[in-house]
């Protein structure tokens, strides 16, 4: 039995000081969003809470799915390699980054640099660049029997815009692991930012050519996808090989009661073997009113019969 969690958008607070010409940029608009709407809505009180019920349920793995700072402060990035290394270690967590790591040229480098560690593959895959360089995607990692495949959609974007983008080298690439990871038998979860999913959200938050992504997974399957932005509790459907493939949202991890969108929520993926296919049970935990912590939710059982086939 393998336990995986699903966690995205902390958007970690507060800002830290600005200098006034950190916000010449981009920046001043998620900065006013910040000071009106999130600094409220979003809390450390809730975000702590969540990560402390997660190690409650002693995970084997952790997939976070990007957003983990709001303006790409260089403080920010730092003080989200820190708060990472108290959510688990590199070993057992694994990071995609979401399109707020990304908010001005120049601030996914700086967060590669930092967060390296939780966006590259196993090494005895040979996948893994000099170090020096900047993380590989898709990296892939191998726990149990489980392979995880971490794609980028973060890229820099203009004003009021905040799609995302797959390279076709990646594109290709998860082709490849897709396919490699069937051959081995193996449970195959693919996470990423943006929801790869049609009209998933508004047209200047999409993921641009998702088309291709979902022509990937039509061919090759895969029996779980996560991914985060949109700060909703969604499952999704998108046609694989052997049937529909689960694609699945969670709220941000930091939301708290007084949003619009749903407070903070993870969800935790109970996977084993099952004969010839898979049984897969997922657990949503989370808040739902000021009178309760985090507790059980809702639970769905994805074990679709894609994932009962023979691999």
């Amino acid at each position: 039995m393998f336990k995986l969690v699903h966690i995205s958008d902390p958007h970690l607070g507060p800002l830290p000081d600005v200098q006034p010409v950190q916000l010449v940029s981009k920046r001043i608009l998620g900065y006013i969003n910040w000071r009106r709407n999130r600094a409220h809505a979003m809390t450390n009180s809730y975000l702590d809470a969540l990560i402390r019920d997660i190690h409650a349920q002693q995970p084997d793995h952790i997939a976070l799915c990007g957003d983990l700072v709001n303006i790409a402060l260089p403080k920010e990035v730092a003080g989200a390699k820190d708060w990472l290394a108290t959510v688990g270690s590199p070993e057992n967590l694994s990071l995609t980054p979401g399109n707020h790591d990304a908010y001005v040229p120049g601030a996914l480098k700086q967060a590669y640099g930092a967060w390296r560690p939780y966006m590259q593959s196993d090494p005895d895959l040979g996948l893994t660049p000099p170090l020096g360089t900047d993380p590989h995607f898709p990296f892939v990692r191998r726990r149990d029997n489980i392979t995880i495949i971490g794609l980028s959609t973060a890229k820099a974007t203009g004003p009021f815009m905040a799609t995302g983008h797959i390279s076709a080298n990646q594109l290709r690439e998860l082709a490849d692991q897709l396919r490699h990871a069937k051959e081995r038998g193996d449970f195959r979860v693919v996470m990423l930012h943006h929801p790869p999913v049609r009209n998933a959200t508004s047209w200047y938050k999409r993921l641009v050519g998702s088309s291709r992504f979902r022509n990937i997974i039509a061919e090759h399957g895969a029996e779980l996808i996560l991914h985060g932005h949109t700060h909703r509790a969604t499952r999704m459907e998108i046609n694989g090989p052997e049937g529909p493939v689960p694609v699945i949202c969670v709220p941000s991890a930091s939301n708290g009661l007084s949003s619009h969108k749903p407070p903070a929520r993870y969800n935790l993926f109970t996977i084993e073997k099952d004969g010839s296919g898979w049984s897969c049970i997922m657990e949503e935990r989370g808040f739902t009113t000021a009178n309760e912590g985090v507790h059980h939710i809702a639970q769905h059982d994805l074990s679709i019969p894609g994932l009962r086939q023979a691999a």
